[in-house]
């Protein structure tokens, strides 16, 4: 046996389940096993020990959980669970009772002790060796900015306080840290998320911390202000239609931030609205999207709706239907609802049957791409700039400022295989569809 054979650095394998923030979770754990020594292995059987970072949102989630823990539990056998699922620990060890560890969501310091449980770390100093960005399991020129954990708001739908608790924000400077170190690797976008971005530093009364010499409130409009000095597209997620929306505009205006907003709508009738214990006003919310758009012609706004809540009448769906007519969205994404273990909206009356649910994601979505493709439209014979994801023999595919990874729609480059994932390029738009683009490079 070698001499490499003997001191070879441990392997952990990890399966990301969920969101972006359970992505960033699983990102932070790499990052610091990776620091203490541990490979990480892009196979089960490579793997001393694999990490599964579950979701639980959803039933239809915590089902893909629960089948994601027992492909690991089959391929390797020696499986910790973390995550959101893994609150409800019973569950998990009813259906694979010798799972090694099971912890909660963001509970770092106990996966990584779990891990040294099972797999002690290698004692080699010249493997505990970390890029000063950290790890991510996104490409290399764009990853997640998590600014804060769970959420304050009592949504009849969700049980994400339950499962990541009340808001906790980081300080600005900490944030700002981060986000210069993954400047300083070649990240070329920032995708800033947590669970209700307008609300970032509510919870610490809004406090300023030092960044480069000069106090930077924990707020979203000044830490947006910082970002957009990073020379790098700024991208915010589910960002909520309050003030603090509003107060973004000029950044936008001034391309400082990208030209995009997520705002989670999750429907437009004010008794369904009421009945989920969402803020309503869409009425009054058509105004202020008017007036985002006057501001900045060229915003783009995402949302997601739920359909067939309990209680939603066929007016309520109508009325639904008419305001995303007149809202004109850019990006839509639209789910049916389902009951989540421990939710209030469980015990709701009027529970909706399943093919009406159907019926009506068929007639919202059918709807939303009409709009879509009017908007997409509208983008023909324009130059706009792109982020190349990938390139390969038959050409490049991009994003524009419209457009996030994963969840929207993507720009075409055919044929262009002259540039590299992270450039970003000028493009004269010649064609469209629905949700995507396809173009030529503008030559310099």
């Amino acid at each position: 046996m070698s001499k490499n054979t003997l001191h070879a650095a441990p392997k952990v394998g990890i399966v990301s389940l969920g969101c972006p923030k359970a992505l960033v979770d699983s990102e932070r754990i790499l990052t610091r096993l990776r620091a203490e020594g541990y490979e990480i292995s892009p196979t089960y059987d490579g793997a001393g020990v694999v990490i599964v970072n579950t979701c639980g949102f959803l039933d239809s989630a915590r089902a893909e959980s629960l089948a994601a823990i027992g492909e690991a539990m089959e391929e390797n056998g020696r499986v910790i669970v973390t995550g959101c699922m893994g609150v409800d620990e019973a569950a998990i060890r009813d259906a694979f009772p010798n799972v090694l560890a099971v912890t909660g969501p963001h509970r770092y310091e106990a996966v990584v002790q779990a891990v040294h449980a099972a797999l002690p770390p290698d004692d080699n100093p010249h493997t505990a060796l970390v890029p000063p960005q950290g790890l991510r399991l996104t490409p290399r020129h764009y990853a997640y900015l998590k600014i804060s954990e769970g959420c304050d708001h009592a949504c009849a739908f969700c049980i994400i306080p339950q499962l990541r608790g009340p808001l906790v924000s980081r300080p600005a400077a900490k944030v700002l840290a981060e986000a210069q170190a993954l400047a300083d690797a070649g990240v070329q976008e920032l995708l800033v998320i947590s669970q209700d971005t307008s609300a970032y530093g509510r919870d610490l009364g809004h406090a300023a911390s030092d960044w480069r010499g000069k106090p930077v409130r924990a707020h979203i409009l000044d830490l947006a202000e910082e970002l957009g000095k990073l020379g790098v597209w700024v991208r915010l997620h589910y960002v909520y239609p309050t003030k603090e929306a509003d107060d973004l505009m000029p950044l936008m205006a001034a391309g400082a931030i990208l030209p995009y907003l997520d705002i989670p709508f999750q429907h437009a009738s004010p008794a369904v609205l009421k009945t989920m214990r969402r803020p309503g006003g869409h009425e009054r919310l058509l105004e202020r999207i008017r007036s985002w758009r006057a501001q900045v012609p060229d915003l783009a706004l995402r949302s997601t709706f739920i359909v067939g809540f309990p209680g939603e009448t066929d007016a309520d769906f109508e009325a639904l239907l008419d305001w995303i007519a007149q809202a004109e969205l850019d990006r839509v994404g639209c789910f049916k609802y389902e009951n989540v273990a421990g939710a209030p909206a469980n015990a709701l009356p009027g529970q909706i049957p399943e093919e009406v649910k159907e019926e009506r994601w068929h007639r919202f979505m059918q709807a939303q791409q009409a709009v879509s493709a009017k908007r997409m439209a509208a983008k023909i014979g324009r130059r706009i700039d792109v982020l190349i994801d990938e390139v390969d023999e038959e050409g490049a595919i991009g994003r524009s400022a419209a457009d996030a990874p994963e969840i929207d729609g993507a720009v075409f480059l055919n044929g262009d295989t002259g540039v590299a994932a992270g450039d970003i390029v000028e493009v004269e738009v010649e064609h469209a569809e629905d949700y995507d683009l396809w173009g030529s490079r503008v030559s310099d």
